[in-house]
């Protein structure tokens, strides 16, 4: 018998899974609807099941924020070097914390134990694991809807901020659909290289060829409210229509912002779109005169044995003011301008997506002062978060990393300083000097390329209560996006046997 309150609903989730298909095929040609709607019923029934009385009723706000890299070794140097080695961050004062375990798939479907930002976004985003370098398609190439696109067809407004390019992996998989994350614009979507090395193409994503075109041409026809971020390279190539992007952005409704825009300015309602740089924003910190990890130097003695000879460590360092940052805006002006746009004048509520990207594009360069000063970035977005929930109570928050990052806390001195034989790590260390006078060592050792590369650890998960009871102190990445769609779309969570919400 079918329960009650579920058959009232019908109307209101038909409604929805038609606006979203609708939404589909007019962002994809020749796209497979039937296997879309499939997709859609499916991702309601699984959130509906017991009844959807939250379905169209009260306004809830989702407000993710993802640090890429922010694994646990990030979010220690953080803390040790902006709060004091017995401080706290504003993410350690969150009241739930979970363990989130990255899943990735090979092309053929075998378990990989190391992601990329694009798989995992695609997991926190959609829910379904996939392989690397996909943006919210699986193994076969199939689309997957997120859930930043059933918050617009639901009638809510979406907005995702970052310090990367928007057209970078993470922000796109929330959305856009592409068998690769390097096809960012209309000029990469039929091929590119990368320091030479061709990267892959996504021809059949193609306008040109009846796709919904390349990641920056769907995020700027998505129907988002809000981007802001890096990418404005990409707003000035052409579409296959021989307008720019930039163009393209202005049709779909979009006033076109820069850095002489001053933010806190912006009237609202209004659709936002600025590109702040070419490609990824500069970063607020750097170590002494641009410095990052060094490799240690050994005499000549100890290339004849591991027993002879002396090793010197890198000098110390101190992080400093990036004079390229400059008039950056700031994650957290983004975030609120965004926020602005997002909340006024709305009765339906809001999902938003920010990203402090460059915790690991500096990890990548071996640079713990850029990581740490976009830690701080995060928290200073975070701060202005947890104060809008303040005064916004159906407002949830997620703090979270995609993946895990090279940087490791060494010992500083090595505990085997004393021994009378030339010991260092292996790598390359930075030896950063903290506020409260201590000596932060940094090394980063996963190969001995031009850029570090993943690991495969879990990442920490910090939430406000009012998703925590939607979330468990172990999480797989997809059971994250489960959580977050249940909380805007599914029923309230049942009461346990002591009454309260679990």
């Amino acid at each position: 018998m079918p329960q009650p309150g579920v058959q009232a609903q019908t109307p209101a989730l038909f409604e929805i899974e038609n606006a979203i298909v609708a939404d589909y095929a007019r962002r994809t040609p020749g796209g497979h609807l039937s296997s879309m709607r499939l997709h859609i019923t499916l991702m309601f029934v699984f959130l509906c099941t017991g009844g959807c009385p939250h379905v169209l009723a009260a306004p809830k706000n989702m407000i993710l924020i993802i640090g890429d890299g922010l694994d646990d070794q990030h979010v220690t140097m953080g803390r040790n070097y902006l709060a004091g080695m017995s401080g706290e961050l504003r993410m350690d004062q969150l009241p739930f914390r979970a363990s989130v375990q990255v899943e990735t798939l090979s092309p053929q479907g075998e378990p990989r134990y190391v992601a990329d930002s694009a798989n995992t976004a695609t997991a926190l985003a959609t829910g379904a694991v996939t392989s690397i370098g996909r943006i919210a398609t699986d193994i076969e190439d199939n689309d997957l809807p997120t859930i930043a696109e059933a918050a617009l067809s639901a009638g809510l407004r979406v907005g995702l901020v970052t310090t990367s390019s928007l057209t970078d992996a993470t922000p796109a998989a929330f959305l856009s659909h592409v068998s690769a994350r390097s096809c960012e614009g209309p000029e990469e979507i039929l091929g590119s290289t990368y320091y030479g090395i061709a990267l892959p193409a996504c021809p059949t994503d193609a306008l040109e060829n009846s796709g919904p075109g390349s990641i920056v041409e769907q995020l700027v026809t998505s129907g988002a409210q809000v981007l802001l971020g890096g990418g404005e390279k990409f707003l000035r190539q052409q579409t296959v229509d021989g307008n720019t992007v930039a163009e393209l952005a202005l049709s779909e409704g979009f006033l076109i912002i820069d850095r002489d825009t001053q933010l806190e300015a912006l009237s609202a309602p209004q659709r936002l779109l600025g590109a702040f740089d070419d490609e990824t924003l500069e970063v607020r910190w750097r170590g002494t005169k641009a410095r990052v990890a060094e490799s240690p130097q050994v005499s000549w003695l100890h290339h004849i044995s591991d027993y002879l000879g002396e090793v010197t460590e890198p000098e110390p360092m101190n992080c400093e003011l990036n004079p390229d940052y400059a008039d950056t805006p700031s994650l957290a002006a983004m975030s609120r301008a965004a926020l602005h746009q997002l909340a006024f004048d709305n009765p339906r509520g809001f999902f938003l997506m920010i990203e402090s990207a460059s915790i690991d594009k500096q990890s990548h360069e071996r640079n713990p002062c850029g990581s740490i000063g976009e830690i701080e970035q995060l928290e200073e977005t975070l701060a202005l978060a947890m104060n809008f929930a303040d005064s916004h109570p159906d407002t949830a928050i997620i703090v979270t990393a995609d993946h895990a990052q090279a940087a490791q806390i060494l010992p500083e001195p090595s505990l085997y300083a004393r021994y009378p034989i030339p010991l260092y790590s292996p790598g390359r260390t930075a030896r950063v000097r903290t506020p409260e006078g201590g000596m932060l060592r940094i090394n980063y050792a996963t190969n001995n390329g031009f850029s570090e590369e993943h690991t495969g650890a879990n990442v920490p998960l910090f939430s406000n209560r009012v998703i925590a009871p939607w979330l468990k102190p172990f999480l797989r990445q997809r059971e994250v996006y489960q959580a977050m769609s249940r909380f805007l779309f599914g029923p309230p969570p049942a009461p346990n046997k002591d009454g309260a919400e679990n």
